[in-house]
């Protein structure tokens, strides 16, 4: 049997459980996302890597293709075995971590659902997750969702959105001697040693090690070496000590010490910190990967900044609309910048519209909304024209040129990034500090480029929008309003569109009043999500309500309507349910063009799939048939007809998705049928994302008196 150990105690029993279970799991780095909203999950917990290491992370849109979202979008554990299947299943998150790591993922889900647990093991840990590591991981889970509820019971609920908190693995390490005895050990070693803590501060060099760097030990203790000791000042060396604590395997790197003096280094990490052996190159080495001496690299940065840059610019251009943009830039571009307040503007009709803010009061944003493209208020007129980025490190810098604007706004630095493409002005934006910052070159240059992207990203958003409305609007005027009143029967609908892509389709259903006698139920989905999917089913719906109201017979219905589809040649293919209601003779005759099956519920709950026969879809084959399936209309006798959005589920097979969706129906309610509708629909998973929209009408036939 598992134990997940008694109960975390102290001022911070979450952090401290997080902590624990990265211990048991053999983990080396441990992260507790918990969900802000219902669109954002907030680190909360950080334990084994510096905080700077997650700065792209903070915040991860529940929606995100990334996998501390799909844990919890999709309620399951999510294990990445390496870096070749981070790169198929996640390359966002491959761009910008490229070590070798495995990764687990896991819903911390309770009386409702908190947030995800994220856990990562060195490269070697074996690629296959057995089922008690599974079984370990989860109960851990519900370990942290029962600390988060007593924490909310209490009194002390959790506010995610804030810094998260930067946890060690282990309190500390037992001394295993004198302090001056593992000096000494170290002096007597050839060449030279130090350590790094895992925020790449030195915190130990051996005599041998100053000597080889060229610094003494009171320069260089508790610096960065890529800050103190200039020759180092490389993306690729910063870049192995990276690769040290996020992989924990022994890396190694080759150096030059002007003006000739080649080291190599050998980085041995643990989860306390990283061990480092110094020798000149040529010397034998301790045992270790063998080094390479890289080529010098050109303009330094910070390995951080560019990894950082490379993930940003790899999520916008998955952004889709302008929303998007905004929450993208609030959610990374802010954190990743150490901003504090952000404003993106559009440019619309000669003026700046702001479409997105964050970190200012609202009589701030009404006074700085439709600014002229060419104000003199602030800096963002200026940087439009010119299209060169204005960066103020001070409100005294800002109040030589513009002497209202640092009053207005109220923040201490800012940077203004116009949004250029091809000479056209998109929009500006700001960002700004509560207190005074400097830009250096490196930030100035990675804004600029950022800036180049936003613009790209705005514009496409733009075009979606627009694209988006005008199919959105012709699809909800082509869909009925409302449903006609049928003596007779019950009748309840509901229309959800994708939560990915164009949004809009064409899916479709009807309801026909046919006298006083009859009434025909029609459900449809035309191939595509975009305008030409939603004209051709307003085509369809007419086709069928026409011949509908002259009496043709359900199979006439869908070879009229199929032969009308083959004139017009519209490339797009659609299936269709035509269901006849005959009160009368009491009797449902139903046709089918490749439609999934209707469910039937009889009054005695007994639920199934209608055994029909399914012509071919329509606008196919101007000659097919379709054949006629008929079935007593008994009082309280329930149809169930929907759209394939609503059972297809990758990897499953769609009769199996039909039987459950059949099962789920005798099992609910069905007294009130828009709650029913709602159950089924919740049940088949309203958090998990849909590539296709959904259609579903359900029909009653009324019981005497009812």
């Amino acid at each position: 049997m598992t134990s997940t150990g008694g109960p975390a105690t102290g001022p911070d029993p979450v952090g401290a459980a997080v902590a624990e279970t990265v211990r048991r799991t053999g983990a080396t780095i441990g992260a507790l996302y918990l969900r802000a909203d219902e669109d954002v999950l907030c680190l909360e917990v950080l334990c084994g890597a510096p905080g700077e290491f997650a700065a792209p992370w903070a915040r991860v849109p529940v929606a995100s293709p990334a996998p501390v979202a799909d844990a919890l979008r999709e309620d399951r554990l999510v294990w990445v075995a390496n870096q070749e299947e981070m790169v198929r299943s996640y390359p966002r998150t491959a761009v910008a971590l490229p070590y070798p790591y495995a990764l687990a993922a896991a819903p911390v889900t309770g009386a409702r659902p908190w947030g995800t647990l994220l856990l990562m093991w060195p490269a070697g840990r074996p690629p296959h997750m057995t089922a008690r590591e599974r079984g370990h991981i989860a109960a851990n889970c519900r370990r942290l969702a029962r600390l988060l509820e007593e924490a909310a019971a209490s009194g002390r609920p959790p506010d995610p959105g804030g810094q998260p908190r930067v946890l060690p693995v282990e309190a500390g390490h037992p001394a295993s001697g004198p302090a001056l005895a593992a000096a000494d050990f170290a002096e007597r070693l050839p060449g030279g040693s130090c350590a790094l803590d895992l925020e790449g501060r030195l915190t130990f060099l051996s005599a041998g090690g100053a000597e080889l760097l060229g610094r003494d030990a009171a320069h260089l203790l508790g610096t960065l070496p890529w800050q103190s000791l200039p020759w180092l000042d490389d993306p690729t060396y910063e870049d192995r000590y990276r690769a040290a604590v996020i992989s924990r395997e022994p890396v190694s790197f080759t150096a030059c010490r002007p003006p000739d003096h080649w080291l190599d280094f050998h980085l041995y990490p643990d989860a306390s910190g990283i061990s480092v052996r110094i020798v000149p190159t040529g010397a034998t080495p301790p045992p270790s990967p063998a080094p390479q001496r890289p080529p010098p690299v050109a303009p330094p940065a910070r390995a951080g900044q560019f990894y950082q840059l490379m993930h940003l610019a790899a999520a916008l251009t998955e952004v889709v609309g302008v929303q998007d943009v905004v929450d993208l830039a609030a959610d990374q571009i802010m954190p990743a910048f150490g901003a504090q307040g952000l404003v993106l503007s559009t440019a619309d009709a000669g003026r700046l519209r702001i479409i997105g803010h964050r970190g200012y009061p609202d009589h701030v944003v009404e006074r700085l909304d439709g600014l002229p493209l060419d104000t003199n208020f602030t800096p963002a007129g200026q940087a439009l024209s010119s299209g060169i980025p204005s960066f103020f490190s001070s409100p005294q810098e800002m109040q030589r040129i513009y002497p209202e604007a640092p009053v207005v706004s109220g923040k201490q630095a800012w940077a203004f990034l116009p949004l250029i493409i091809s000479g056209r002005p998109v929009g500006c934006c700001v960002l700004s500090y509560e207190r005074p910052h400097t830009f250096s070159a490196e930030e100035r240059a990675v804004m600029t480029s950022l800036a180049g992207l936003i613009a790209q990203a705005l514009d496409r958003a733009h075009l979606y929008d627009t694209k988006h409305q005008l199919a959105h609007g012709l699809q909800q005027a082509l869909l009925p309003h409302s449903l006609p009143d049928v003596a007779g029967l019950d009748v309840a609908a509901r229309y959800l569109p994708a939560t990915r892509g164009m949004d809009i389709g064409g899916d479709f259903y009807d309801v026909i009043r046919l006298g006083d006698t009859a009434a025909a139920a029609v459900i449809g989905d035309v191939q595509g999500h975009n305008v030409a999917a939603a004209a051709l089913m307003g085509q369809v719906r007419t086709g069928v309500h026409a011949h509908a109201h002259v009496g043709a017979s359900p199979d006439d219905v869908l070879s009229r309507t199929n032969r009308l589809l083959v004139d017009l040649d519209p490339g797009l293919f659609t299936s269709c349910l035509y269901v006849h209601l005959d009160f009368a003779r009491r009797r449902a005759r139903l046709a089918s063009a490749g439609h999934p099956p209707p469910l039937l519920r009889l009054p005695d709950r007994r639920t199934s799939p209608v055994d029909i026969a399914p012509g071919p879809l329509l606008g196919i084959d101007p000659d097919a048939s379709y054949p006629v399936t008929e079935i007593p209309l008994a009082p309280g006798l329930l149809f169930a007809l929907y759209t394939d959005g609503l059972v297809e589920t990758p990897g499953t097979d769609l009769d199996d998705s039909i039987a459950e969706l059949a099962h789920r129906l005798a099992d609910t309610d069905d007294h009130d049928l828009d709650l029913l509708i709602d159950s089924l629909i919740e049940q088949a998973g309203p958090t998990r994302k849909r590539t296709d929209d959904i259609a579903l009408l359900v029909l009653r036939a009324a019981t005497p008196g009812g």
